[in-house]
């Protein structure tokens, strides 16, 4: 029966593991700030104070808003174009929305829309089917509907 040799664990051997697991720790992080800037699509608001301070008039408009009574749906036809139709504003209203991607990849577009004989909407350039986040408003006088969707 063959004799098993028994290694002594010296210093080198430690510092081998250390430099190992610092090194794929390290090299994870690296990648991961990486990645994380690569895709940055930007801050929120300049200044969260400020925002914050108007954050009750956010409220009271969005209240207003409510009381229109206006139901309003947004939806990407097959070519790309943005249908919204809409229950509540007069014949004489206005839509325009303003697409961004979500994390900053393309441009952002203003897309402006035509009236359609069925009462509905539809934007006069199609939209890339992707990730978009859409802020859509509508007016009819002094009257402004606005949301936010993500198509």
């Amino acid at each position: 029966m063959p004799q098993k040799v028994s290694r002594k664990f010296t210093g080198w051997h430690m510092t081998g593991i250390l430099v190992a697991f610092f090194g794929t720790v390290m090299a994870v992080n690296f990648t991961m700030a990486g990645f994380a800037l690569s895709t940055f699509g930007g801050i929120q608001v300049e200044n969260s104070y400020v925002a914050s301070q108007n954050f009750n008039q956010w409220l009271d408009a969005a209240a207003e808003q409510e009381k229109l009574g206006w139901d309003v749906t947004l939806e990407q036809a097959p070519e790309g174009r943005l249908r919204v139709l809409a229950e509540g504003p007069g014949e004489n209203a206005t839509v325009l929305a303003h697409a961004r991607h979500p994390v900053g990849r393309k441009a952002d577009i203003t897309l402006t829309f035509t009236p359609q004989p069925d009462g509905s909407f539809l934007s006069d350039e199609a939209l890339e089917h992707d990730r978009w986040i859409v802020r859509l408003e509508l007016a009819d006088g002094d009257k402004v509907w606005k949301r936010e969707d993500r198509l």
